[in-house]
């Protein structure tokens, strides 16, 4: 099955638990993932040995949140005068 989360990592946030907070796209609420592996046994009372598969798959990144880095570009040399000549034309 599955779900689709927004995640935000925010390493400068004041509280610990800002710091990496997964919300449901939709509603903005967290999701209770001890409910999400409770409804995977059909909340069968018990005590259980579980093995979780994890898979995260980046679908979409937000680049303006992202931090920025300096690049810096190096033309050859003679670019120059292209530059100028099709400037004139």
């Amino acid at each position: 099955m599955d779900k689709y989360y927004i995640l935000n990592l925010d390493p400068q946030a004041v509280y610990e638990w800002d710091r990496c907070v997964l919300r449901n796209p939709m509603t903005g609420a967290r999701p209770d993932l001890n409910a999400e592996v409770a409804r995977m046994i059909d909340d069968h009372p018990g005590s259980y040995l579980i093995k979780i598969n994890l898979q995260v798959e980046i679908l979409e990144q937000d680049l303006a949140s992202s931090p920025r880095t300096e690049q810096t570009l190096e033309l050859p040399s003679g670019s120059s005068n292209l530059w100028k000549l099709k400037a004139k034309s």
